[in-house]
């Protein structure tokens, strides 16, 4: 059942819709989004900061979308991010260049391609064979199943799968779910057919949207085209050459279904999870209980078999005291091979397999199976414990998602382990053990200052601890007492006694495994699970990997990060984070699509590592092919081939220029005059998974922007839920300029935003109404604005937060319309000023409803060009003098209302059960004292620096006696702000760019209206003052010195 709303009427929305439409074939056929930088001759002999300041740009990108389906809203909310700056820069004149690029490299179509083969060949070439009644299949492996190639998915991590699902079993319904014929799918099993299909769909739905992309810098990537592929050559060449690629045996998540890595953009689930690296302790059977003694007679083959631990503390071998298993986990007793067998749980075997520890890589070979209940009472061999021959107990918080399953127990150092051998000792009977198996000591084995020699023990009476139940203070004590031992540690066992934990710790381990009674071993972090819903394990491979952990690398990354703007404490701490873990990142693979690793023809470039400076290709593009496959060749007429590693070298890192050479260095200088003006790129807007870029220091990004996910209605998006909207549904729906609305006031932090339905329904009411409006009167039809049908009087003519965008520049601008219509409604509203309000609606719209804004800006303001294109000098110069005079009237008035409403202290200088009346005094010039104020500012500003000495001004104030004056520095600190948020001119000219007493006698109907006066006077100072001496009564002459222009005094009275 669908959870999203139905429309009812659709009247308006089809009619703003047909606006849209026409304007955007009136856009494309003007190719006004189209932007190249200055020809080369306006250019020369200026340098790159006088270039921008005479042609100013402005660069912003996304990440290029996935190509395997259509776009949905939430791209379309990380889009507009760049889509409303990208419209806002160019109000302000800047060459604005938004290009757009479809990724297509990696696994995911390879794999979807792969599987619409495998049901083809089940259900026929249509799938006409298919029954809907028999499709549930379950996949889950048999217990001992040798299927490495199965999905296994824990219960825990149902919940993020399922939610991430479309609901649908095969891919061939996929596919039917998003709009394609049955009878089309079966091209779908050629992979490069996707290639073809989704990206023209894509552009479709950002000219419905109305974007200002310029599609003619679009590429895909993989060799479909070679131009591109030609430049993840030159990057993985140059990367190569600078020993930043390197080649060797590493732990990588890995998928046996798919047979190669899996990296973070070819998993279904778990991103961001890496290996995590243990030592595995393996402890020999010595004696076996009878209930296992029975299961194994005539299975192990003659093999010594020992039960293996996965450990993260080897130093702590040494307070062994037993070893535990999980009453209800499932243990296998794998071959390692003929001479020795493990016993560990599936999931650990499946891991090493791919890790050398088995003799066939690879394959799995159980030998027998056995319950965690049956293992209890085996006695062992610890490996360097004080005690040789220790037991096996029960202990009830072991994972079967977490290492071996087997757990060896130090409880010492330990604060689960020494919990659990307590419980035992108390409760032998419950628990089913001889109290004999659980009577070694903890031994003392590494001294720390904060908990002594027995750190678990101190910890659990400190956080009192009653039992291995009390999980929430055991994970607080193990935190508490890994840390402390690790870095304050001191070893008082075994052959490194007296050296320091952190250096003895691989010590031990190098130790252990070089006796033989230790082996290392790794898995995933947590549950990763492939595109191709295989549930990955770590593999040690021989690799190609990016060394991103060089220590000179990352340090010139954080350098570089700490420099650029991240808009959010969060997005920057995102970033610290990923340098600090990220390290060495397989570049290649096997499977998939992507280009050849150049030197190493057997491997393709990973969907990661072709996409780290992408964004300076947009830069270029547009000048070497003119399709976004790269079979049309662009107006420079450069084949692929030309562009060898040495071009791309002299275009992008000012590489020397090669001889002989492939193409005319004319042709070569165009594209690298393109690159040098557009980069670096201004803003990079991208959803909460951000990957850094590497790329030269001079060149780094200005700006990285994230946003947090969308939600629809509140709830995640979710197909099967029937909770999600594509971006051509949204458009589809509401129309573009609704759907705009409704992404900018979605939300602009780092958190979750939500669109919601209904806001972007009454958005075609809103707008549909204000076009209504803006069609009346100032322009020749009949007006509801005027009074007594008159028509309106005239007069002398004298940061990418985009909710807040839509509060000032739309809502509250038509609040300030309205509250203007109200205080005019007894004079009629001004027609200068009525048009004028229009064309600053249109201008503030422009960026996120630009075709609203395009409609009013040429059907009812009749004034090309279009707001979409270059308005800089118009839209400055209103912003400035709107700014001054708007504020300055308002302010006087909202003042004048304010204290009206409420008298300050005392009595109430009038009778409340009285009628009231007002005076209202008006300055016409300011005090003395602030005009010598504002004349020591104005001698120590300095145009060329764009700033006002401070010193001098404080001893200009000294020379005319005002620096003692209390009032005289925070009024140069209030003047200081007018000049940055009015200019220095505006705020010298000390006048109001209005008759203050004309204004206010302009609405006293408004004023005796609303505040229910029966009389309102207006006076200047002087005529006040005039009375004051006088002696008449009621006139105070403090309150009357105290007005200044733009903030009026006034006198309350009956």
């Amino acid at each position: 059942m669908s959870n999203t709303i139905e429309l009812a009427q659709t009247g308006k929305r089809d009619y703003l819709k047909s606006l849209e439409k026409k304007y955007q074939e009136e856009w494309e056929q003007a190719h006004i989004f189209e932007t190249d930088a200055p020809a080369q001759e306006e250019t020369a002999g200026l340098t790159p900061a006088e270039i921008h300041q005479r042609f100013p740009k402005w660069f912003g990108n996304f990440p290029y979308p996935y190509m395997n389906g259509s776009l949905h809203l939430g791209h379309a909310f990380t889009i507009s991010k760049i889509e409303f700056a990208a419209g806002y820069h160019r109000l302000l004149g800047k060459r604005v260049l938004f290009p757009h690029g479809f990724h297509v490299t990696g696994m995911p179509i390879k794999a979807s391609a792969d599987k619409i083969i495998r049901e083809m060949e089940m259900f026929g070439q249509d799938f006409e064979d298919f029954n809907t009644h028999e499709q549930d299949v379950d996949e889950e492996p048999a217990a001992g199943s040798n299927n490495l190639s199965a999905p296994r998915v824990d219960k825990g991590k149902k919940g993020k799968l399922t939610a991430k699902s479309t609901g649908y079993t095969y891919q061939f319904q996929i596919m039917e779910s998003i709009g394609v014929p049955r009878s089309e799918i079966k091209k779908f099993a050629d992979p490069y057919y996707w290639l073809t299909y989704f990206p023209p769909i894509a552009v479709e739905d950002h000219l419905a949207l109305g974007t200002r992309i310029d599609w003619r810098r679009s590429f895909m990537t993989t060799p479909a085209n070679p131009y591109y592929d030609s430049f993840v050559h030159w990057q993985m060449n140059k990367l190569h050459a600078l020993g930043k690629i390197k080649f060797g045996e590493r732990y990588t998540i890995y998928s046996p279904k798919d047979g190669q890595p899996c990296m973070d953009h070819d998993r279904a689930d778990g991103e961001g999870i890496g290996p995590q690296e243990y030592t595995g302790i393996k402890m020999e059977v010595v004696e076996w209980s009878p209930a296992a003694h029975k299961v194994l007679e005539n299975k192990l083959g003659g093999r010594k078999v020992f039960l293996v631990a996965a450990t993260l503390r080897p130093e702590t071998m040494y307070g062994q005291t037993n070893c535990f298993v999980g009453t209800a986990i499932k243990y296998g007793v794998f071959a390692a091979n003929d001479k020795e067998a493990y016993v560990c749980t599936l999931r650990a075997a499946r891991n090493m397999t791919f890790q050398g520890t088995f003799d066939v890589r690879g394959q799995v070979n159980q030998l027998a199976e056995l319950e965690g209940t049956a293992i209890v009472g085996a006695k062992i061999k610890a490996p360097f414990s004080v005690y040789p021959q220790v037991y096996v107990l029960p202990m009830d918080n072991v994972l079967p998602t977490k290492g071996t399953g087997v757990v060896t127990s130090v409880p010492s150092d330990s604060p689960d382990d020494y919990a659990t051998l307590m419980d035992l000792r108390k409760k032998a009977e419950y628990y089913k053990i001889d109290p004999v198996w659980a009577a070694f000591d903890p031994v003392p084995v590494l001294s720390t200052p904060a908990y002594g020699d027995m750190s678990a023990p101190a910890l659990v009476k400190q956080l009192k601890i009653v039992s291995q139940k009390d999980v929430k203070q055991l994970a607080e004590a193990k935190e508490l007492a890994y840390k402390e031992g690790f870095y304050n540690g001191t070893m008082l066992a075994g052959e490194f006694k007296g050296e320091p934990v952190q250096e003895a710790k691989n010590k031990v381990r190098a130790s252990m495994i070089g006796r033989g009674v230790a082996f290392a071993y790794a898995e995933p972090e947590g549950l990763v699970i492939s595109r191709s819903a295989d549930e990955c394990v770590v593999a040690l491979m021989d690799q190609w990997y990016l060394d991103y952990g060089e220590p000179k690398w990352r340090s010139e990354a954080e350098r570089l990060l700490a420099r650029m703007n991240t808009y959010f404490a969060e997005t920057r701490n995102g970033f610290e984070g990923t340098l600090a873990w990220l390290n060495q990142w397989a570049c290649a693979r096997t499977y998939g699509l992507g280009s050849v690793l150049p030197w190493d023809p057997q491997f393709l470039v990973e969907s990661l590592s072709d996409s780290t400076i992408y964004m300076c290709y947009y830069t270029v593009a547009h000048l070497l092919h003119g399709s976004i496959d790269g079979k049309v060749r662009g107006k420079l007429d450069i084949g692929p081939e030309q562009m060898t590693d040495e071009i791309w070298e002299y275009v992008l890192v000012d590489g020397p220029w090669p001889n002989p050479s492939p193409l005319p260095k004319e042709k070569a200088d165009a594209l690298k005059h393109e690159y040098e003006y557009f980069y670096p790129f201004d803003v990079r807007s991208s959803g909460k998974d951000l990957i850094n870029n590497h790329c030269p220091s001079r060149k780094w990004p200005l700006s990285m922007r994230a946003n947090g996910h969308l939600l629809l209605n509140g709830q995640k998006m979710s197909k099967s839920k029937g909770n999600s909207l594509t971006l051509r549904e949204g458009v589809e729906k509401f129309g573009a300029d609704a759907t705009r609305l409704a992404l900018a006031d979605a939300g602009d932090g780092i958190e979750d935003a939500n669109f919601e339905e209904k806001n972007a329904n009454a958005n075609i009411l809103r707008i549909h109404t204000l076009l209504t409006w803006c069609e009346v009167s100032p322009f020749g039809r009949v007006d509801e604005m005027t009074k007594d049908g008159a028509g309106l009087r005239t007069g002398p003519k004298d940061s990418t937060f985009y909710k807040d965008a839509m509060k000032y520049g739309f809502y509250e601008l038509q609040s300030v319309r309205d509250w203007y219509r109200e205080v005019t409604a007894d004079i009629g509203m001004h027609v200068d000023l009525v048009k004028h309000w229009i064309r600053v609606a249109a201008l503030l719209a422009s960026p996120i409803a630009p075709h609203f804004a395009e409609h009013i800006w040429l059907s009812i303001l009749h004034q090309p060009p279009h707001p979409t294109r270059t308005l800089a000098d118009t839209f400055q110069s209103h912003r400035r003098t709107d700014d001054r005079r708007g504020r300055t009237v308002r302010d006087a008035e909202l003042t004048l209302l304010k204290k009206l409403g409420k008298a300050k202290g005392g009595p109430p200088p009038f009778d409340p059960k009285k009628p009231r009346a007002v005076r209202v005094y008006v300055a016409t010039r300011f005090p003395e004292w602030q005009d010598a104020c504002v004349q020591a500012v104005q001698a120590a500003w300095s145009p060329e620096a764009g700033r006002v000495d401070d010193a001098k001004v404080r001893a200009l104030l000294t020379e005319r006696g005002l620096i003692k004056d209390k009032r005289a520095m925070p009024f140069v600190q209030l003047f200081k702000k007018r000049i940055a948020d009015f200019g220095a001119e505006s705020a010298f000219k000390r006048t109001l760019p209005f008759v203050e007493t004309d204004v206010l006698r302009e609405i006293l109907p408004y004023l005796k209206r609303t505040l229910t006066l029966v009389d309102v006077e207006v006076l200047s100072v002087e005529e006040a003052l005039a009375y004051a001496e006088a002696g008449k009564p009621g006139y105070s002459r403090t309150l009357i010195e105290s007005s200044e222009p733009g903030s009026p005094a006034f006198e309350l009275g009956t």
